[in-house]
């Protein structure tokens, strides 16, 4: 026999909730627009800075960068010794690359930094900077290896009139 229910015990129930229309889905607002557009950043100014900085600075920077991360992909793939970018590289990150180019070269049973030919070899496509100041630049990167892709992203110092890669993080 169930015992009595007696009142001080009973729990009182919540009123329902209504569930959401958008409930497991993304709230997308399919109403068009009807404001004009954002005005574009200041001239010599892309979207992502924080300071202005002329077109020839950015190019030749997007440059470098460019080839410091197509040198850094090589290096962690075996292609390059590490060597290559010690002087433009924090310690940090320098050790960072010989970690990744020993793991690498441990799992492909070679070793790092001999030649090795990658049987697919990694590609800069895209770089996109952010100048934080005129010492300090931000940077995103598209690598692809064959049919995948990777992102990296890069934080170059400009010390005694050159860069230096601080720190670079692989995705």
């Amino acid at each position: 026999m169930t015992p009595p229910v007696l009142p001080s015990s009973v729990v009182a129930m919540r009123a329902p909730t209504p569930i959401a229309s958008v409930q497991g889905t993304l709230a997308l607002d399919f109403e068009p627009r009807h404001d004009p557009p954002e005005p574009d950043p200041a001239p010599g100014r892309a979207a992502a800075d924080v300071i202005s900085i002329e077109a020839p600075v950015r190019r030749s920077l997007e440059q470098w960068s460019r080839r410091y991360v197509q040198a850094a992909v090589e290096i962690v793939g075996g292609d390059r010794p590490v060597s290559q970018l010690l002087r433009w590289s924090s310690r940090e990150v320098y050790d960072n690359l010989e970690r990744r180019a020993q793991l690498v070269a441990l799992a492909g049973r070679h070793h790092p930094g001999q030649g090795r030919v990658q049987p697919v070899r990694p590609k800069v496509l895209g770089v996109h900077t952010c100048f934080l100041s005129r010492q300090v630049v931000e940077v995103s990167v598209h690598v692809r290896y064959g049919e995948r892709s990777r992102a990296l992203a890069a934080r170059f110092e400009n010390t005694d009139r050159r860069w230096c890669c601080t720190a670079l993080e692989f995705a």
